[in-house]
Parts: C-alpha cells; structure tokens; sequence
C-alpha cells in the first residue's frame, strides 16, 4: 500500500508544475491582519482538485490506464479527474449526485467523461456504486480524498505556498485554514507544511471531521443534516488515511453558517475579484467571522468557483 507523505506532496509538486503554472498567492487584509488567499479558484477547472486527479492518474501503471478510471464526486472532483483522462487518453466515469449543480455536470461533460447518477437525497452509496463499475470493468477507483496520490496532489498546494512565501523573504505558513469534506485537501496540506497549523471548516451540520477530531474516532455525518449550498464539502465521514493525518497535525475543526459563506463570496468578488462557489468558500468565511486566529503568516485557501450564475447573482443580491 503506498502511504501519503511529505516527499509524496514534493513529487507531486514537480508533477504539476510541468503541466500548470502555480495558482496566485494574493495579499488581502481581514480584521487589519494583512495575511495571504491561495486562489485555486482560478485552475483550469475552477478548482484545486485538478491537482489529486492528476497526480493520481499520471502514476497508473499502463495497464491500469487502459482500463480506465471511475471516480466519485458532486463536481470538482469530477472534473480534475476528467480533465486528467482527457489529456491522458484515459476512459474515466464519474458517479456524480442528482442533485450536483448543472455547470459541474455540464463541465464533466464537456471533458469527455461519462456521468453515472446516483440519488444523494435517497441515501445511496456512490462509493458502492463505485465499486461496483470498478469491478465490471477492472478500473481503477479513484476516490475523492480516501486515496494516497490523491491527497499527495492536493498537498502540492502546500509545496506551492512555501515556495512562493519564499520569494518574498517569509518564512512559510504559520497557519492554513482550508476547506474541508472528507479531509484529502487538509490532510495534503499537513504533510506539505509540518510546521503550519492546518485549520479545517466544515459547514455547520456536515462538521463531522470536527467532530470526529474531537471524538478521537470518525464518525459520520448526523442524521439529517440541514440544505447547504457547500455541495462540495457533503460528505458523509472522511477516511482512515485522512483521519490518521489530521489527529496528528490537525487544530480542533471549525464550521460556518450559510450566511457567513455568501458573506465570504461577497468579500472574494468585491475584493478580490474573484468568484467563489460556496464550498470553496467557507475558510475566508472563518476567518471573516473572527472564528480563527489571523497574523502575517495566515494563509486561507480558497479553493473552487465553479457556481451557477444564477445562484452568484442571487447570492450577491442579498443583504444577510
């Protein structure tokens, strides 16, 4: 079994940096903090998980390529893995929620991958799913974040961060506060910066890492969890290989209201110009909300923007 690890996020760094050019490291200033967002908004596909998706389908063996991948995921997932199997002529599925937003679907499709639905609401297993076509077809699973080169890939954000902070003669992040669902991105970022505090949040109702991390055990989102528009981070508990990770390095996670995430997209699009879907916008949302510490070496991951127009305008439209 290959175990995640920090020299796994350097390899999977120089991996990336041959294909992407880093995403923007930005100066912003909350509370009169003036402290960094790491804009992985801005990646070809919107969002950081090109990044896992890449890594971990540039190190299938060639047989394992040719007979394809099959992925889970609401969208972003979807599509760092479809964009992968594209320019590596791979076959790849995704099993992918009814309920996921129709720019994510029609993303996906653009890309070449075949979409399998599954009824989120109706509580079927998409890894089952999963599973199951993995099995029909001798494919690969490529899990969103319960996967060793998958989190290695996210964690080049973190090999990124402290190479930029370099160049302009800081030390390296004292603290990262980024989005979490099943903890892929959190647990890359640890390995990839020993010596920053990796903060996760979570959308309150789906906090289960936070509680997990506070039980000592995962345990799974509870029993109805309330409408949230962080489709990205609906998880229903992480993994084992994220969970060993985050005990060790993680800080207590935090959650957010639904009002501080628009309140957060509202500040990334006058501020920052940048557009951020919900998920992608819950540790700014933590940070504007006082709900984590903020110095100089703070750096807050904002980490997809793939949100229907629609549902933007409706969002910068309101007053909550």
């Amino acid at each position: 079994m290959h175990a995640p690890s920090h020299d796994g996020t350097v390899s999977a760094a120089a991996r990336i940096a041959e294909i992407l050019p880093p995403t923007p490291l930005l100066s912003v200033e909350i509370g009169g903090v003036s402290l960094w967002v790491k804009a992985e908004c801005l990646q070809p596909i919107g969002a950081f998980k090109i990044r896992g998706g890449w890594n971990r389908l540039s190190t299938l063996s060639p047989e394992e390529a040719k007979r394809g991948v099959v992925g889970v995921s609401s969208g972003n997932h979807a599509q760092g893995v479809a964009w992968a199997a594209r320019r590596l002529g791979i076959r790849a599925t995704i099993v992918m929620p009814n309920d996921a937003p129709q720019v994510k679907l029609a993303n996906v499709r653009t890309l070449g991958a075949e979409i399998v639905l599954y009824d989120r609401p109706g509580g079927e297993d998409r890894d089952a799913i999963a599973r199951a076509l993995c099995e029909e077809r001798g494919a690969t699973f490529v899990h969103a974040y319960g996967d060793a080169w998958v989190i290695e890939g996210q964690g080049s954000a973190g090999i990124e961060i402290a190479a930029q902070m370099a160049e302009r003669g800081n030390a390296g992040p004292t603290r990262i506060v980024a989005p979490c669902g099943g903890g892929g991105l959190t647990a890359g970022l640890a390995l990839a910066c020993p010596d920053a505090e990796i903060v996760p949040v979570e959308p309150e109702g789906w906090d289960d890492v936070a509680r997990s991390l506070a039980a000592g055990e995962i345990l799974p989102v509870g029993p109805n969890p309330p409408p949230t528009a962080c489709d990205a981070l609906q998880t229903p508990a992480t993994w084992p290989i994220n969970f060993a990770i985050l005990q060790e390095r993680a800080s207590p996670g935090l959650s957010v209201s639904e009002a501080e995430v628009r309140a957060a997209q509202r500040f990334a699009f006058s501020h920052l110009r940048l557009v951020l879907e919900p998920g992608g916008s819950v540790a700014l949302a933590a940070a504007l909300a006082g709900k984590v510490p903020l110095d100089p070496g703070t750096v807050i991951m904002l980490t997809g923007g793939n949100v229907d127009p629609a549902s933007f305008t409706k969002v910068l439209e309101s007053r909550d």
